[in-house]
């Protein structure tokens, strides 16, 4: 699936004068065993403040190979705080990406309320290739710069500059990536994640997984069911859609949700002046894109540009007042710099950008066989582009260097969660990014599980933001295991509103400031 490109804030670790706080444990099915992570303090602000411990975990590069090559994974953990007959365990936080750091997501336990997550050990941790993790995998920093091609192929020359850039792109992931680019796929994060248990010390884990997450959790589950205590699925992505047809799916869904976003700014024209209507606002938006093509916007936000723009709103709620006033700005006194601002924050030309998507490239690409015939893309992207035009090839393009990835695709683990004890999921019924069908078909694999949806809601994967009903029911399944009952068919088994739309003049509270910082800071993006 596609996810944003983030500005993530790399935190450095020190080990210098820790104490070894985990036992070893041994291995399941191999009888090796792990060796004990050496916390020490974090020196990252968001970890500091609560007090979190920061380490490594040594890990195979090929796990069939467990003395070969070794890599490190940066990890994070912020105690539990009940008394120890209270205590319920580490539970491990994915943010999502694939290619979303992680370390920062320790800090998430303060974030459930009634207590919830009190009584747990909250591990954050940076996956293969990401982050603090070593080796990383950096590609191309430049290559989300200004000045690419628009999206939408409607010229030979177009679609030649677009099928260059993608097939350099690979080529400089093969380059940077060497032994390691064969060794991405999801099911290497899952044996990391056994890995991080046995080094843990911990009989069970308990899991709390965003977005791709979802799936790196159901891969989990399915290939270590005896060590699953309880799971967190939020943004629940289609265990049978990987990778080709999920990102199809996604556009028609982005489609549907900026529709709502346009909407939303039509109710509040007093505020932006862009329209009455949400076509009104559908019809200003095209226009400009289209006059970007021949005239960027600031001279470098061109249809491509403007489009990824656009896109954080499709996602999510929070950021929707940021967007329509900087477009309302460009429109209005032809000021460009709120637009390239956002641009820049999610696109960042630092030495590591590209982290991110070169490890999203390495995981989505290899996890499953993707068409190489280019006539079966070009088929599929103009069919759904025709009927949801907003980011069907923006879509294609971000995903196009898996048609020459270097390293060889495997085949999707047939997830089932049969043998898992209840699973709490969540997502909202407009979600783009994992549109809701694919949350009715993980609640059918995993036939204790219930589903939670925010009904009517655009965003993705966004609990523990203040909704009362969706984090009051995770508050009580962390605390006790206590679930909603499941109901017969395939449905949700209880319904929530959705996170609230904004409105212009509401300022954003502490807590969600908190946590969209928390979410920037973990390669969501905003992200995903």
């Amino acid at each position: 699936m596609r996810r944003l490109w983030a500005a993530a804030t790399t935190a450095a670790l020190c080990a210098t004068g820790a104490t070894v706080t985990a036992a070893p444990a041994e291995a399941s099915g191999g009888g090796r065993t792990a060796a004990a992570i050496t916390w020490g303090p974090c020196t990252e602000a968001t970890l500091k403040a609560q007090n979190a411990e920061c380490g490594f975990v040594t890990v195979p590069m090929d796990h069939a190979k467990p003395d070969g090559p070794k890599i490190q994974l940066a990890v994070s953990r912020v105690k539990h705080t009940v008394p120890q007959e209270k205590y319920q365990g580490v539970i491990l936080v994915n943010p999502g990406g694939p290619g979303g750091a992680g370390r920062s997501m320790a800090t998430l336990g303060a974030h459930v309320p009634k207590g919830g997550g009190a009584g747990y050990d909250w591990i954050g941790f940076d996956p293969r290739g990401v982050g603090a993790s070593t080796p990383k995998l950096v590609c191309d920093t430049s290559y989300a710069g200004y000045n690419r091609p628009a999206y939408v192929p409607v010229t030979k020359e177009i679609e030649k500059a677009w099928h260059a850039k993608t097939k350099a792109y690979a080529a400089a992931c093969a380059k940077a990536g060497g032994p390691l680019l064969e060794h991405l796929r999801t099911e290497d994060s899952v044996r990391d994640i056994e890995a991080l248990r046995i080094a843990l010390g911990a009989d069970k884990i308990n899991f709390y997984g965003f977005s791709y997450g979802t799936y790196l959790g159901q891969v989990y589950a399915t290939t270590f069911p005896d060590r699953v205590r309880r799971m967190v699925l939020d943004g629940v992505v289609d265990p049978g859609r990987v990778w080709y047809r999920s990102n199809l799916d996604q556009d028609i869904a982005f489609d549907r949700a900026i529709k709502v976003y346009f909407a939303w700014i039509a109710k509040y024209d007093a505020v932006y002046h862009l329209g009455r209507t949400g076509k009104a606002v559908e019809k200003l938006y095209y226009r400009h894109l289209g006059e970007a093509a021949t005239r960027p916007i600031g001279g470098v936000i061109g249809p491509a540009e403007l489009t990824d723009v656009f896109l954080q709103p499709g996602y999510y709620i929070f950021g929707w007042e940021e967007t329509a006033r900087a477009f309302s700005a460009w429109v209005h006194r032809r000021d460009p710099k709120p637009l390239r601002k956002l641009y820049d924050d999610n696109h960042p030309q630092t030495a590591d950008g590209d982290n991110s998507y070169a490890v999203y490239l390495a995981v989505q690409c290899t996890d499953s066989k993707w068409p190489s015939d280019w006539r079966r893309w070009a088929k599929d992207n103009w069919r759904v582009h025709r009927k949801a035009p907003f980011e069907t090839w923006g879509n294609a393009w971000y995903n196009a260097p898996c048609r020459h990835w270097a390293a060889r695709p495997g085949r999707p683990v047939d997830v089932t969660g049969t043998k898992i004890p209840p699973v709490l999921m969540i997502s909202e019924t407009l979600d783009a990014a994992t549109p809701f069908a694919g949350a009715i078909e993980a609640r059918r694999r995993f036939p204790q599980s219930v589903l939670v949806e925010g009904v009517g809601g655009t965003t993705h994967a966004g609990s523990l933001f203040g909704n009362a009903c969706i984090d009051g029911t995770i508050a009580d399944y962390l605390a006790s295991g206590a679930l909603p009952k499941r109901l017969d068919g395939n449905r949700s088994d209880r319904e929530c509103a959705p996170i609230a739309q904004p409105t212009p003049t509401t300022a954003v509270g502490r807590k969600a400031k908190e946590r969209l910082s928390l979410m920037r800071y973990a390669s969501w993006r905003e992200g995903e």
